[in-house]
């Protein structure tokens, strides 16, 4: 979000706003991501119901799935890299970071499939990603490949895990939920 494209809906850190429980949530998500606000939380926490029924949804997408957490933030990376989520890209930067992926190995997850130094299960999962979110589907011969790295339970977990963080990413920008951090 720029100066000039004001949020569309306020970030609030208002007890009366997010009402108790999604205060707490948008506070101690701050303090996890060591930043004074979680303006996600603070936005998305104004509709108390969806916040509730969404963050656990989003919690084993992101902490408890079936993929490794390496390959999620793998998939997140390239899902902000292709929507141009830089909300998305600051969060997930630095969770990959302690999740295994440097900031080479981020670089050739931006750049796409083809870069130095991915590995054959990286390649095919950033190739996947893209066909996912571009296509809203993915070709046989992707899917082929996808398959021979994950397991049913994963296959199903990814396309939930592309299609949540594109979904995101369109909520972010749509909202202008401005960033936590200032880099």
């Amino acid at each position: 979000m720029t100066e000039t494209q004001p949020a569309r809906i306020p970030s609030t850190g208002s007890v009366r706003e997010l009402g108790p429980i999604g205060w707490i949530i948008a506070k101690l998500g701050a303090r996890v991501i060591r930043a004074p606000r979680f303006h996600l939380m603070d936005v998305i926490g104004q509709h108390r119901l969806l916040l509730l029924a969404w963050l656990p949804y989003s919690g084993v997408l992101l902490n408890w799935g079936k993929l490794s957490r390496k390959d999620a933030e793998l998939v997140i990376l390239r899902v902000g890299h292709l929507r141009d989520s830089e909300y998305e890209l600051q969060q997930h930067r630095r969770l990959a970071r302690s999740r295994g992926l440097s900031d080479e190995t981020q670089a050739a997850i931006f750049a796409g499939p083809d870069s130095d130094g991915l590995t054959d299960r990286q390649r095919v999962l950033i190739t996947a990603t893209d066909e996912f979110v571009v296509t809203r589907s993915m070709s046989q011969e992707t899917w082929s490949a996808l398959a021979s790295h994950l397991d049913r339970k994963q296959l199903i977990e990814f396309c939930m895990l592309a299609a949540q963080y594109d979904g995101l990413a369109a909520t972010l920008a749509t909202l202008r939920v401005p960033l936590d951090f200032r880099d």
